[in-house]
């Protein structure tokens, strides 16, 4: 297997052909070396693309790409749609399909490119669950209220498989349901001590999570950030003094984001406690796990669906941070091109997906504008 195939976790099932499984690697090494796809497109394409050669006719070494054509290749979408594949997965397939025959063509696996005319279906737009200002206030009182221990770190357990013990747990401590804090501390905070002595304070352990999890929801929302964005970021990514973060989102393209002194101030109680938790597996991370290695964004996930959820608000994930983040800026006055800007977005059409006006405002701008208002 290629450099690049186990940089982006590429697992070819067991029993795929030989040549298969060739051209696959060969075709995820063009994808990140060559058009700097993420890790994430990368394993999505790969799926996409094996599933597809397994409907081209061949023999026991691979498929014959010669008979790739767009009969096989509208075939191959029908059954999509068959198994009750969402609109969204069938055009994320058929846009694989795409790149990997225009690939195929120039890489000389193909003479001819079938999927010229291949059409995709049009995603369904939906529109995003986002927070409404007050809400994300109350989110974010929280989270400050935790981190000035104001408040035990406690929230509803999880469900199976999103617990953070998966990749946020000291290794001395039994998984428990919080992200910030184990079993101990919310029984240390929560139960009174003996003799009617006062409970005892949450170790800086403890409070380094509880600032780090302020510190994390506050950037997210502050620069709407991608959760990978976010778990990526290096402590030189900052500068704190213009309130400014490089990011490096999609196909590796770099941006600088302002954020607001909330999460200013969140990140600076966080740098100063992050000795407690980092280690030298850490390295340069910004966040940081409770093991001491960079943080894993299923650990921010389960952190943001707790901070919504655990708060009798809209059950977000991180992502959902990221609308709530577009459209406040939207509503607030902010033009659409300074949105996708900060947002990262190549083309504007993307933006408007991200954003929800209300009513109000659309109201309040026809009477403003229109002259037969």
């Amino acid at each position: 297997m290629t450099t690049s195939a186990q940089d982006a976790g590429i697992v070819v099932p067991d029993g795929t052909r030989p040549g298969d499984a060739a051209l696959v690697e060969e075709f995820a090494a063009h994808l990140r070396l060559q058009r700097a796809r993420s890790v994430h497109t990368v394993r999505a394409y790969v799926g996409d693309v094996l599933d597809l050669l397994a409907e081209v006719p061949g023999g026991p070494s691979g498929a014959d790409l010669s008979r790739l054509d767009l009969a096989v290749l509208r075939q191959w979408l029908a059954r999509q749609n068959a198994r009750g594949l969402s609109r969204a997965t069938t055009a994320r397939r058929s846009a694989a399909a795409r790149t990997f025959s225009a690939w195929a063509v120039r890489s000389g696996h193909l003479a001819h490119d079938p999927a010229l005319r291949l059409r995709s279906p049009k995603a369904d737009r939906t529109l995003p669950a986002v927070l409404t200002p007050e809400q994300a206030r109350t989110a974010l009182a929280g989270l400050d209220a935790r981190a000035r221990g104001a408040e035990p770190a406690v929230a509803p357990p999880a469900p199976r498989g999103e617990r953070a013990g998966a990749g946020d747990r000291p290794p001395a401590a039994p998984p428990g349901p919080d992200v910030a804090g184990s079993r101990d501390q919310r029984e240390r905070l929560l139960d009174p001590a003996p003799d009617g002595e006062p409970p005892v304070a949450p170790s800086a352990h403890d409070r380094a999570l509880a600032a780090r999890d302020q510190a994390i929801v506050e950037l997210l929302y502050g620069a709407a950030l991608r959760v990978s964005e976010a778990c990526a970021l290096d402590v030189t990514s900052l500068d704190l003094g213009e309130r400014l973060v490089r990011v490096v989102g999609k196909g590796d393209k770099e941006r600088v984001v302002p954020f607001g002194r909330p999460a200013a101030q969140a990140l600076r109680a966080w740098l100063d406690l992050r000795s407690e938790l980092a280690s030298e597996a850490a390295g340069r991370a910004l966040f940081v796990g409770a093991r001491g290695r960079r943080i894993d964004p299923r650990t921010v996930r389960t952190l943001v669906h707790r901070v919504t959820g655990g708060a009798g608000l809209p059950d977000l994930a991180p992502h959902g941070l990221r609308h709530s983040a577009a459209t406040h800026l939207l509503e607030g006055g902010s033009d659409l091109r300074s949105i996708q800007e900060m947002l990262g977005h190549a083309s504007l059409a993307t933006t408007q997906r991200y954003t929800h006006v209300s009513s109000e405002r659309l109201l309040a701008a026809f009477r403003q504008a229109h002259p037969r208002a």
